[in-house]
């Protein structure tokens, strides 16, 4: 059935305001034109048989770096908390006594003690594009690193699209994904969750038919393709692309069943409810996500984002950061060790970079309402994989865990470690803005860290 937009036609839209049911609807899923370039070099740049990825894990609202993975037990106790450190399986490096699996395999993480940079406001723009929000930026935004990457890159797969979001959305709005910046609709990741899901079948149209119709289209929206100057159609060349990917084979439906996955492993990576928020401005703690984006990555997936909430828990005795931290840590523990395991297991640790990290760190001391207050002057994240130096700690924090004493990191920097994982050169790589202006990858020419590559 060929549908003809309406004005009026504004159900199940994309992000980007245009409406699924506006194009060819072959079952439930609609089609535009088909003329997104082929983009599957990566292997000519990372020499690898298998595509270089990225999953990032956003811990949505920022997590308490002093009670995780910088603990100060020799501090005053406003400032230690009650958490003890453990030793790991790595000499010298200690972690959370709520984090037994990882401290057992802290050979396969890199702890970055000493971000430093960050926002002092929640907004998920700096963790997803490394780019300080404050700061001036080109028409039309910075797209986020899916989408740079996905645009350097192409995907790994034909039948599989290069970045999918897993990412809920928050009810509270600096929490959730920046989007594709001045690269436009097209760069825009796939989004699996919700009514899309029902999207991925044919409902009984031949391959045969499938391909009359997709011809049939193209020649149809050949007029308006020549006529606009918005982007838009090229938006809907990489849906289209994306769609026939989708509905022409099974990998990427069969990576998101998770029936499909043996029992036992999603019971070791623990499930969440996606109905479900944490509480009235946060995402879900979905674990099986991190399952879900391993099972992306073998689909030929390159980036796969999620978040995981929530984090910012400074309201009130009844809600005290410690109370939460112990509900919390083992879940988190439970399934960031799986993942990592996982995907050393199965062969793909070298190639898949992991990234943990929220927007900012937590105040050494203890307020009074029982919690720590957000604290820009230093952050942490997690990294694995990605054939990293692993199995060592990254920078250090004052005796309080307030200010970085050596090795300071920045998010550029980090970025353009994941870029460099993925064979991009972000040094020399860049994207072309709205007013036709070459864009760099990361701010200030930053480097890949050396200590990890």
């Amino acid at each position: 059935m060929l549908s003809i937009p309406t004005s009026s036609d504004r159900v199940g839209q994309f992000c980007d305001g245009v409406s699924r049911r506006n194009f060819l609807r072959i079952g439930t899923l609609g089609l535009g034109a088909l003329t997104l370039p082929q983009l599957l070099r990566a292997e000519s740049v990372t020499g690898s048989s298998r595509p270089k990825s990225v999953i990032m894990i956003y811990l949505v609202g920022g997590p308490p770096h002093q009670d995780m993975f910088d603990l100060k037990p020799e501090a005053p106790k406003e400032i230690a908390g009650p958490w003890r450190p453990i030793e790991t399986n790595v000499p010298g490096i200690e972690i959370c006594e709520a984090f037994p699996k990882m401290a057992r395999m802290m050979d396969k993480f890199v702890p970055i003690r000493s971000i430093v940079g960050s926002q002092s406001g929640h907004d998920a723009i700096q963790v997803f594009n490394g780019f300080d929000p404050k700061q001036a930026k080109p028409s039309g935004g910075w797209p986020q690193f899916g989408s740079a990457a996905a645009k350097v890159l192409g995907g790994g797969e034909t039948t599989s699209p290069p970045f999918v979001s897993l990412c809920y959305p928050c009810t509270h709005g600096p929490y959730n994904e920046p989007g594709p910046g001045f690269l436009g609709p097209a760069a825009n990741p796939f989004r699996p969750t919700g009514p899309t899901r029902k999207d991925m079948v044919l409902n009984g149209i031949t391959l045969d038919r499938l391909a009359d119709r997709r011809a049939l289209l193209s020649n149809v929206d050949n007029f308006r393709r020549t006529a606009d100057s918005s982007g838009m159609m090229d938006g809907l060349d990489a849906y289209t692309e994306q769609a026939m990917g989708l509905l022409t084979s099974s990998k990427l439906a069969d990576a998101l069943d998770l029936s499909k996955e043996d029992p036992k492993n999603v019971e070791r990576y623990g499930t969440g409810d996606p109905t479900k928020f944490i509480d009235s401005n946060g995402a879900p703690r979905v674990p099986q996500s991190m399952l879900i984006a391993r099972r992306l990555i073998e689909a030929g997936v390159r980036i796969v984002t999620l978040n995981y909430s929530k984090w910012d828990w400074h309201g009130g005795k009844n809600n005290s950061i410690f109370k939460r931290e112990a509900e919390d840590f083992p879940i988190f523990d439970q399934c960031v060790s799986s993942l990592v395991t996982d995907l050393h297991d199965r062969g793909l640790a070298e190639d898949c970079t992991v990234i943990i990290w929220g927007e900012f760190g937590r105040t050494p001391k203890i307020s009074a309402q029982v919690g720590r207050d957000h604290w820009p002057r230093v952050n942490s994240a997690l990294m694995a994989g990605g054939g990293m130096q692993t199995g060592q700690v990254i920078g250090a924090t004052d005796r309080l865990g307030g200010e970085a004493v050596s090795r300071p990191v920045t998010f550029p920097m980090i970025y353009s470690t994941l870029y460099h994982n993925l064979g991009i050169d972000s040094q020399t790589t860049t994207l072309t803005d709205l007013n036709g202006r070459p864009q760099y990858l990361v701010d200030g020419n930053a480097r890949p860290l050396p200590e990890l590559v």
